[in-house]
């Protein structure tokens, strides 16, 4: 079911598939590797194999294409819902206290997605 209200988010969002390795902010032992389902200047969402609470600070590594090396990056879980039974979880997380660098090379991401995808359209 889509969603046919009005569009609340601050930033556009890009369906792409990023790989991203992850773990609870404190806890070096829940370190997991995963793929972004979406992502955009404030969060994305994240494809994980456990439920996360609401609030949980996670730690994540990702590789975007305009840069050479991994962005670090804090976020903050708003969501986690299960997909497949107690295997698949949609995780929505919004990025906490970006570093102004990493908040232009998400937006330069975004933006190089959204103008090529536009150009293919055409």
């Amino acid at each position: 079911m889509n969603y046919a209200g009005p569009e609340r988010r601050k930033h556009p969002r890009i369906n792409v598939n990023f790989i991203v390795s992850y773990r609870i902010l404190d806890d070096e032992d829940t370190a997991d590797l995963s793929q972004t389902k979406n992502i955009s200047q404030g969060g994305m969402l994240l494809t994980t194999n456990r439920h996360f609470n609401s609030g949980t600070f996670i730690k994540m590594f990702i590789r975007v294409p305009l840069v050479q090396n991994k962005l670090m990056l804090i976020g903050k879980v708003t969501d986690s819902k299960e997909v497949v039974k107690g295997l698949i979880y949609e995780t929505r997380i919004s990025f906490y206290n970006l570093e102004e660098e990493m908040e232009k090379v998400l937006k330069e991401t975004v933006e190089a997605f959204l103008k090529s995808r536009s150009r293919k359209k055409i």
